[in-house]
C-alpha cells in the first residue's frame, strides 16, 4: 500500500511517499480501515519534528498521521458492535497504537473508533475526531456549560474553536471569540455574540464577567484569561498546566486538558452532529502525495477549520 512516512525527524524534506509498506495485520483489539480522508492537525507537523520524542520516540520508518474517516476491511477479536463495510471515524496515531493515517490502510484500536456522523461526507468526518472530541471533553464534561452562562473560545476560526462555538451555542451559551478580522464573519456565522479581533483589541480589558474560558493559544493569551471569568469561573487549557497562583488570585479552577479520543466521545459527537446539522468547514484539501504540503500549510497558515489529505 501507498503511505506518507519518516526515517528521522525533520520538515517537509524528511516526508517521503513509499508505495511498497506492507498492509498491516489484524489481531485482537484492532481494527483494519480503508482510508478514505485524513484530518491534519497541529500534533501531525509537531510528531514529524520530533516534539513527542522523549516520551513516545517512533520507530522508523514511521507512518505519519492520527485522524481518519474510512471503511472497514478487517476485525480482530472483541469488535462486537463493528461490521466489516462499516463506515467509521476515529484516530490511528502511532504515538497510541495505530499504523498512521496518511495510507491507503490503518491498522486502530476498536476503542479509537466509532460510526462516523450520517451527515457527514469522509473529507469532512475525517476533520472532525480531535478537535470535536477535544470541544466536547472541555464544554460538556470539563466545564459543564449549561443554559445563559458565558464562555470565552480562543481562536473561535480553528478546527476546535470552530466546533466549540456550536456546541456552545447549542447548550445555550453566549459565545465570545478571538479572532484576526476575516475570520469576522466566519464565526458570525456560527454563532458567536461577540467577536474580538485580536489584532486590535485586548480581549482582556473588553470582556468581564465570564463562566468559562477555552484557551487553545497558551502564554499570555492564557494568563489574561483568568481577568474575565468570575468568582469560582472555569478554564480549560489545551496547552498550559494550571497556574496554581493566578487560581488563587482570581478565584478561578483551572484545568488542563488531554484529549481521549474514545468511542464513547465519538459516538455522542457523532450524534450530536447528526441530530443538530453541525458543520466541519474543510478550508483545503490535498491529496495523498502532497501530505508535506499539508503540513506545511497547517504549522505556516492558521487555517479556517480544517486541512484534509484525500486518499
Amino acid at each position: 500500500m501507498k503511505s506518507v512516512q519518516i526515517n528521522k525527524y525533520g520538515a517537509s524534506d524528511v516526508t517521503n511517499i513509499n508505495d511498497n509498506v506492507p498492509i498491516p495485520k489484524v489481531s485482537a483489539g484492532k481494527v483494519l480501515v480503508e482510508v478514505n480522508a485524513v484530518g491534519v492537525n497541529p500534533v501531525d507537523w509537531k510528531i514529524r519534528e520530533g516534539f513527542f520524542q522523549q516520551m513516545v520516540p517512533l520507530k522508523f520508518p514511521a507512518t505519519l498521521g492520527t485522524d481518519f474517516s474510512g471503511i472497514i476491511k478487517e476485525l480482530g477479536e472483541g469488535s462486537a458492535d463493528l461490521n466489516i463495510g462499516d463506515e467509521v471515524y476515529g484516530q490511528g496515531s502511532p504515538l497510541s497504537g495505530g499504523s498512521g493515517t496518511f495510507a491507503e490502510f490503518v491498522l486502530t484500536n476498536i476503542n479509537g473508533i466509532a460510526h462516523k456522523p450520517k451527515t457527514l461526507n469522509h473529507v469532512e468526518a475525517s476533520g472532525l475526531p480531535l478537535v470535536g472530541v477535544s470541544a466536547w471533553q472541555a464544554l460538556v464534561e470539563n466545564i459543564g456549560l449549561s443554559k445563559n452562562q458565558k464562555i470565552l473560545i480562543h481562536g473561535g476560526a480553528g478546527g476546535i474553536g470552530s466546533i466549540a462555538i456550536q456546541l456552545a451555542k447549542h447548550l445555550g451559551g453566549y459565545v465570545a471569540t478571538t479572532v484576526k478580522p476575516d475570520d469576522k464573519e466566519f464565526v458570525q456565522q456560527l454563532g458567536a455574540d461577540d467577536i474580538v479581533d485580536y489584532t486590535t483589541q485586548s480581549f482582556d480589558d473588553t470582556l468581564e464577567d465570564y463562566d468559562a474560558a477555552l484557551d487553545t493559544v497558551g502564554g499570555e493569551t492564557y494568563r489574561k484569561s483568568f481577568k474575565v471569568l468570575k468568582n469560582n469561573g472555569t478554564i480549560v487549557s489545551m496547552l498550559e498546566q494550571p497556574d496554581s497562583n493566578l487560581m488563587k488570585q482570581y478565584d478561578v479552577k483551572a484545568i488542563f486538558q488531554f484529549t481521549e479520543t474514545t468511542t464513547e466521545r465519538l459516538t455522542k459527537l457523532a450524534q450530536w452532529i447528526d441530530q443538530n446539522n453541525i458543520k466541519v468547514n474543510v478550508e483545503k484539501t490535498f491529496p495523498l502525495d502532497e501530505t508535506a504540503k499539508a503540513l506545511d500549510y497547517q504549522r505556516d497558515v492558521n487555517p479556517r477549520g480544517k486541512i484534509v489529505v484525500t486518499v
